[in-house]
C-alpha cells in the first residue's frame, strides 16, 4: 500500500513540475495569439485594406429625414471650415542637433509645388509620446542570438534616455502585434513588459501589419507622438502589402523612427548569401527608409552598438524640439487625394537656400524632418 501511495506520490509531483514549466515557458516566451489592450484607443477589426469597419452594434442617430429627400426650406445646412494643416518640422545640424531661432520667414512650404502661406509658427520643447514596435521572432530572434542581443540592447537603451514626462508603450509582433505595455510615464511598466521578450514564440514577422496597426491607434493623439521602429525590415505575409501599408502610414501622420537590426551580421554574411536573400534585406532597408521619410521620420542603419547613443539624441532632438508651422492649403477640395508636402528653408530676400553659419563663421549643412504630405478630407455628406 505504500508502495502504491509513494508511486502516486511521484506521478503527481511529475505532472506538478510539468504544468509548472509549462506556465513559467508562457509567461517567459514572446508576443501570445490572445487579445491585447489598446494603446491609445481601441481600433474596430480592419478589413485588408486597413479600413476599420463599421461598429453595426453602433447606436444610429435618429432622423425624420432621409437623405434622398428634399430638406423642408428654412431647415439651415452647416458646411466645415476651412482646411488647416499643421506641419512638425525638425533642423538638424550635421551632428544631429536641433537648430533654433530661425525665423518664421525662412520657412516655406510647398503643396504639390505651390507655395503655401505659412499662417502660424511656433517653437518649443515638448515630452514626447512614443510607441516602440519591437520585433521579436524566431526567424532572427532565437534565444541567446546576436540579434536577439541587439533587440534587449536597443530597447533598454532607448528607455534609460527617455524623461520623466515622456510617455512611451512597448509593442512587439511576430506573427501579430500585442502590446505588452500601454501608454505610461512609469518606466517599471515598459521594463516589466521588455522582460516578456525572452523566447520567441512564432517564426514569422508580420512588419506592416504591426505597424499600420500602431500608427492607426496613434493617429487621434496629440502632441509629439512617434513610432520607435526596431526591426530587419522583413516582412513574411502580412495581410497587408506594401503599397496599402505605405498609404495608410502617410494616412496616419505618426512620424516613424525605425533602427535596422543585424547590419553587421549581415555585413559579415554577405559573402555567402544568395542573390535572392541579398535582395530581400536590400528591400527590406529600402522598406524601412520608405516608411520613415514618408511620414516625416528618420531611418537608421547602426554596424556598432556604439552607435546607438547618437542614434537615440537625434530621434530626442527631432522630437523634442520642432517648429510648428500650420497653413490653409490654396486647394481646399475635400476629394480624399493625397497632397505632396515639401519643407525649405531659405532667405527671404533671394529664396535661395539660408546658409547657416556656426560659432566660427564655417557654413553648416542640415536637414530638414517634416512629413512628405498628407491625405485630404473627403466630402461630408
Amino acid at each position: 500500500m505504500k508502495g502504491v501511495d509513494m508511486k502516486t506520490f511521484r506521478i503527481v509531483a511529475i505532472f506538478s513540475t510539468l504544468a509548472l514549466g509549462a506556465a513559467l515557458f508562457t509567461y517567459a516566451q514572446g508576443p501570445t495569439t490572445g487579445s491585447s489592450d489598446t494603446v491609445a484607443k481601441k481600433k474596430k477589426p480592419a478589413d485588408d485594406t486597413g479600413t476599420a469597419a463599421p461598429d453595426p452594434d453602433a447606436a444610429k442617430i435618429p432622423s425624420k429625414y432621409n437623405k434622398k429627400d428634399n430638406l423642408p426650406q428654412g431647415v439651415p445646412v452647416f458646411t466645415a471650415d476651412a482646411l488647416t494643416v499643421s506641419v512638425d518640422v525638425a533642423v538638424l545640424d550635421n551632428h544631429d542637433h536641433f537648430i533654433p531661432k530661425i525665423p518664421k520667414a525662412a520657412f516655406r512650404i510647398l503643396e504639390d509645388n505651390s507655395p503655401q502661406q505659412v499662417k502660424e509658427y511656433s517653437v518649443g520643447e515638448a515630452p514626447m509620446t512614443i510607441t516602440m514596435v519591437i520585433e521579436f521572432s524566431n526567424k532572427f530572434e532565437r534565444f541567446y542570438s546576436q540579434a536577439w542581443f541587439q533587440v534587449l540592447q536597443a530597447s533598454y537603451g532607448f528607455l534609460q534616455t527617455l524623461k520623466p514626462d515622456d510617455y512611451v508603450a512597448v509593442v512587439a509582433y511576430d506573427i501579430r502585434p500585442e502590446i505588452l505595455s500601454d501608454f505610461s510615464t512609469n518606466r517599471e511598466d515598459a521594463y516589466e513588459a521588455m522582460q516578456r521578450l525572452r523566447i520567441a514564440a512564432w517564426s514569422e514577422a508580420n512588419l506592416f501589419d504591426a505597424l499600420v496597426d500602431t500608427a492607426q491607434r496613434m493617429q487621434d493623439i496629440e502632441g509629439r507622438k512617434a513610432i520607435l521602429l526596431l526591426s530587419s525590415g522583413i516582412d513574411t505575409f502580412s495581410k497587408l502589402t506594401y503599397d496599402k501599408a505605405r498609404r495608410a502610414i502617410q494616412d496616419a501622420g505618426v512620424p516613424i523612427y525605425a533602427i535596422s537590426l543585424m547590419q553587421a551580421q549581415r555585413a559579415i554574411m554577405d559573402a555567402y548569401m544568395g542573390p535572392i536573400q541579398r535582395m530581400d534585406f536590400l528591400q527590406a532597408d529600402n522598406q524601412m527608409r520608405t516608411f520613415a521619410t514618408e511620414s516625416g521620420g528618420m531611418a537608421f542603419f547602426p554596424r556598432f552598438y556604439g552607435e546607438l547613443p547618437g542614434i537615440y539624441q537625434a530621434v530626442s532632438q527631432a522630437m523634442r524640439n520642432q517648429y510648428v508651422l500650420t497653413y490653409v492649403p490654396s486647394n481646399q477640395e475635400r476629394d480624399g487625394k493625397y497632397r505632396k508636402i515639401r519643407v525649405e528653408v531659405v532667405n527671404p530676400a533671394t529664396n535661395e537656400p539660408l546658409r547657416m553659419v556656426d560659432e566660427k563663421g564655417k557654413p553648416i549643412k542640415y536637414k530638414i524632418v517634416a512629413k512628405n504630405g498628407y491625405t485630404a478630407p473627403r466630402p461630408v455628406e
